[in-house]
């Protein structure tokens, strides 16, 4: 089943926020076996999915009061449902099964709408990014990421002005310094829950390139696609290329 059958099958848009998140965990779980979520993660897939980002420490007290939810172990923000939860949802909607052979139409990393109208090499190199996740080469995925991600952040400095402060004689600093310097400089501004995962798209792509005996899993991808995505929204403003 998609999402959006989903949504419209669970009347999604009248329901509470509390709701809302049990019903879209439920999903998660059922249809990707995902069975945890952060306060990051939420966050950004209410804000996709049109709806107001809640605020986090709101958001975190509302979890530990209700019943419906459990922090998981040894975690300050991750969350799971109750199984009574659970089995609740699963007599409610029975038509909703993990064994479902069809495409979920949102299971991919970059909406083709973010990157549409963008420029060629933008579109080619996010459909590169969207099709290795798809056919899980997640290593592949992840050096494309990383591609994406450094191109963007040089484009930016770019179209402001600034992009002799990201070079030295040898051509462009590593990654690594232009990040360390861009948020000690907020010369680019992000989320702050953009921000600090900012060095994760780095090192992700770079365990994929070099560290021999490294793989990398779906479960590494997940971890950072949703603010993945945030960056690149952020930064394809921010350079100009989106008004």
């Amino acid at each position: 089943m998609r999402l959006t059958t989903f949504l419209t099958l669970v009347k999604f848009s009248s329901k509470k926020e509390i709701e809302r998140i049990a019903l879209l965990t439920f999903f998660d779980l059922k249809i990707k076996s995902k069975e945890t979520f952060t306060l990051s993660e939420m966050g950004f897939t209410l804000q996709e999915l049109g709806f107001a980002r809640p605020n986090a420490s709101r958001l975190k007290d509302n979890l530990l009061k209700s019943k419906d939810f459990v922090r998981v172990s040894g975690t300050t923000d991750t969350f799971k449902l109750h199984l009574r939860v659970v089995e609740r949802l699963e007599r409610e909607f029975p038509e909703i099964s993990s064994k479902s052979e069809e495409v979920i139409s949102d299971d991919t990393i970059l909406p083709e709408g973010l990157y549409k109208g963008t420029r060629g090499y933008l579109e080619n190199l996010a459909k590169q990014i969207n099709a290795s996740y798809e056919n899980r080469i997640y290593d592949g995925c992840a050096i494309l990421m990383r591609r994406m991600f450094e191109i963007l952040l040089v484009l930016t400095y770019r179209h402001l002005g600034r992009e002799h402060e990201i070079q030295d004689a040898d051509g462009y600093k590593n990654l690594s310094t232009i990040i360390n310097y861009t948020k000690s400089n907020r010369v680019v501004t992000f989320q702050k829950e953009t921000e600090e995962v900012l060095d994760d798209f780095r090192q992700i792509g770079n365990f994929s390139a070099h560290k021999i005996q490294y793989n990398c899993k779906k479960g590494d991808i997940d971890k950072i696609r949703l603010p993945f995505r945030a960056a690149v929204e952020e930064l394809l403003y921010q350079s100009g290329i989106k008004k």
